[in-house]
């Protein structure tokens, strides 16, 4: 790859962490830290020690970070730490600089605090995930647990969390407790859907007798393509075709409409799908006249072959 080429994707990625820092913060300084609402992870420990003493949580975030990003070097080596330091020291200063938002109070209702503080902080750390890197915090404690002791990540965050508002629940009141998981909840749901990717398909697969008039039928009305897989059943072992298809949401009623007119009986199975990449998604796909006529000439040549290897 050109030095210029490397040179503007390291600097999409870093704009793109910084954005998603950006976000978290407004997130906290708008929203949650106005409620007294706590958050998960490390800055949820920040925010307790916030609320009792003033000590800034940027700051209190970098400190308490330090083991932890010399924990990263030792076990996941020096790119990982970078990323580590990365986000950890942008998310810090942003986090102080716009600390003067707190006095803004934009929604006295702390449930609405809870569920939109939630929402740009899911937003922010999302996006930060998806540039491939993190914030520090209990995401890399929980990556070390689950390398030396094989416990599940989101098991280890969660149990660390908990912890963390059961504190809350001592140090300060049940409602902002409550409040505090709706927070939780909230942010961990959101980071998951964009670190997975928003835009949502569906996969289909579509078991019937017939497979292929359905195929041709689909290609031609939704103008994607699909393919065929090779199956037996189970009971009699008896040969089965198995189409398969990945659409659009809005695809989905047509694609049940065309297997319905066709074979009322078919089993069909339809499932969430992200990250989808390829013809008809992230690249240009070529029109169904054009695939058609390519499938037409392969047939022939290949009719042709066997006619000749006969002879």
């Amino acid at each position: 790859m050109p030095p210029q080429a490397v040179f503007r994707k390291h600097l999409k990625r870093y704009l793109q962490i910084t954005l998603g820092c950006f976000i978290i913060c407004m997130g906290f300084n708008l929203f949650l830290i106005p409620a007294h609402l706590l958050t998960g992870g490390i800055s949820g420990l920040a925010l307790i020690v916030y609320y009792l003493t003033g000590l800034p949580v940027g700051l209190q975030n970098i400190i308490y970070n330090l083991p932890i990003i010399y924990l990263a070097y030792r076990v996941f080596g020096r790119l990982y730490a970078w990323d580590t330091i990365v986000g950890t020291v942008v998310l810090s200063l942003i986090l102080d600089a716009t600390h003067f938002l707190v006095a803004w109070q934009v929604v006295p209702d702390p449930m609405l605090c809870g569920i939109f503080g939630g929402v740009l902080a899911g937003l922010g750390f999302g996006l930060v995930f998806r540039a491939n890197a993190n914030t520090g915090g209990l995401d890399v404690v929980a990556a070390v647990v689950k390398k030396y002791y094989a416990l599940d990540v989101g098991t280890v965050v969660f149990i660390l969390n908990f912890i963390i508002v059961m504190s809350s629940v001592l140090l300060f009141t049940l409602q902002e407790a409550l409040f505090s998981i709706v927070a939780i909840y909230v942010t961990a749901e959101l980071t998951n859907r964009v670190t997975a990717g928003l835009n949502r398909e569906k996969s289909i697969l579509i078991i019937s007798p017939a497979a292929k008039t359905i195929s041709g039928e689909l290609m031609k009305e939704i103008g994607h393509g699909t393919t065929f897989i090779d199956g037996r059943g189970g009971f009699a072992g008896e040969r089965k075709d198995i189409l398969f298809m990945v659409v659009r949401l809005t695809q989905v009623s047509r694609v049940k409409t065309i297997v319905n007119h066709f074979d009322p009986q078919a089993f069909m199975i339809v499932s969430d799908t992200s990250e989808v990449s390829g013809k008809g998604f992230t690249l240009a796909c070529e029109s169904y006249e054009t695939a058609r006529q390519k499938w037409e000439e392969e047939q022939a040549a290949q009719r042709l072959r066997e006619t000749e290897q006969k002879q």
